[in-house]
């Protein structure tokens, strides 16, 4: 928010915290006799089109706007006896059409003592004994600290993608990850493409040694303008910023968080580890309103001098590109997100592609509430979320990288101190936050002569 040097050389939060992400090891060599691994060993779903069913499951739902109510939607679509019982947010009109919207599509009510307003809503939320489970939809600012109280109130969870907005907001993240697992309890990120099965199949062939060794790998998230609302009279800046969160940095991270992060995360699971350096550019050319780039382009290095080179893009009149490819010696997985995974090999053969007339996809926005569901009921712990802040963190790497014209590396970005937003939640001035402004690299160059 402050115009301040984005990183310092601090200590690491946490001791012992690791942050190595296995490799994927594969073989490219016609002689060797790799192991072949089987999709059930490999952490695969079942792709079931509905999770079995069992005890009830009463869900609270933290953060009402539009994803948070899609997601209760879908959680309540995933299989039998489910409920909401309890919605926290800031503000009463959302809880108010979200109340709304659960009664007419799913016949769900909620009773009015069970509604909760405020910054500290999802408190009074977790502190409900009968709750087992809540959904965490709010913007992503927020989103480590109710992970970290939904973990220590022992609730399984579902959180909607990214983790956070800053490094803190990872370490947090990563803490609270390895307490879930402790606990038994099962995490379900909204990181979509891994409850895709035509995405899952084709990383058992690449694992496989399809493609042979991984080389590089390409992100591109485009896409049109996102939704903002011009500014009432009576809305303080806090309440401007959250009507907008999606355009304002401090709770969304930008658009290389907020949207790109699809993309770099399916990119991030297959090359199976992280870059240690990053060089970015962006700007900001149609956004109305905010603090946040509208474009942004990152070079990203692994230590192996394998690539990822990710694109984000939110303006309109635009051609649209929602694609990874993950290249190997020997081929390419091309993904596009109009239901067409396929790999090919250098002279454009196909070696493998997805049976989408036989084997249709689930929307994988309802598919990964049958998954969350199915992990709980049958006791298959799944925690997604580590992986869900080694990917947040990657954006966060590049955003920075591409504010300051630096090259910025994976020890310095998890190490930093840097934080985005005011430390007291309250309707009311924010002094920090300033509209329209945005980081610019480097410095004006000076005339000759």
């Amino acid at each position: 928010m402050k115009r301040r040097d984005f990183l310092r050389n601090t200590a690491l939060i946490g001791a012992g915290t690791s942050l190595g992400i296995p490799a994927i090891a594969l073989s490219s060599c016609a002689g060797d006799k790799a192991k072949i691994y089987t999709p059930e060993e490999l952490g695969m779903f079942s792709f079931a089109k509905e999770a079995p069913d069992g005890k009830p499951l009463k869900a609270a739902l933290i953060g009402c706007g539009g994803r948070g109510t899609g997601g209760a939607l879908e959680f309540l679509a995933a299989g039998p006896n489910l409920s909401i019982v309890a919605l926290a947010d800031v503000f009463p009109d959302r809880i108010d059409s979200c109340r709304k919207i659960l009664k007419e599509r799913r016949n769900n009510e909620v009773a009015d003592a069970n509604c909760f307003t405020g910054f500290d809503a999802f408190k009074k939320v977790l502190a409900m004994k009968e709750i087992d489970v809540v959904l965490l939809c709010t913007p992503q600012h927020f989103r480590p600290e109710h992970f970290k109280a939904a973990v220590e109130a022992g609730k399984h969870i579902f959180m909607e993608k990214p983790g956070a907005v800053d490094p803190i907001g990872v370490r947090t993240l990563l803490a609270a990850a390895k307490a879930a697992t402790a606990k038994g309890l099962t995490v379900v990120t909204g990181t979509c493409s891994r409850h895709r099965r035509d995405t899952w199949e084709a990383y058992v062939q690449v694992k496989n040694g399809i493609i042979g060794e991984l080389i590089s790998a390409t992100a591109h998230g485009h896409q049109g303008a996102m939704w903002f609302k011009n500014r009432r009279p009576e809305w303080s800046d806090m309440e401007y910023c959250l009507r907008n969160w999606f355009n304002i940095n401090w709770l969304s991270g930008g658009l290389f968080t907020d949207q790109t992060v699809h993309f770099i995360d399916v990119a991030t699971w297959f090359m199976g580890q992280h870059p240690v350096k990053a060089i970015g550019v962006g700007g900001r050319a149609r956004r109305l309103i905010g603090d946040t780039y509208d474009y942004l382009s990152v070079d990203y290095h692994y230590g192996d001098s394998k690539r990822l080179f990710a694109t984000g893009k939110q303006i309109d009149g635009c051609d649209g590109n929602f694609s990874v490819q993950i290249l190997g010696a020997k081929g390419i997985v091309n993904f596009l997100w109009n239901n067409n995974v396929q790999i090919t090999d250098y002279k454009g053969n196909t070696l493998w592609k997805y049976d989408y007339e036989n084997s249709p996809l689930k929307n994988p926005y309802e598919q990964e509430h049958v998954h969350f569901v199915e992990s709980i009921r049958l006791n298959k712990q799944v925690n997604q979320a580590e992986d869900l802040a080694y990917s947040t963190l990657i954006t966060i790497m590049g955003r920075v990288a591409a504010y300051t014209g630096k090259v910025i590396k994976w020890d310095e970005i998890i190490a930093s101190d840097l934080r985005y937003g005011p430390t007291e939640y309250k309707l009311g001035p924010l002094p920090d936050y300033h509209e329209g402004v945005v980081p610019i690299q480097g410095k004006e160059p000076k005339a000759m002569g």
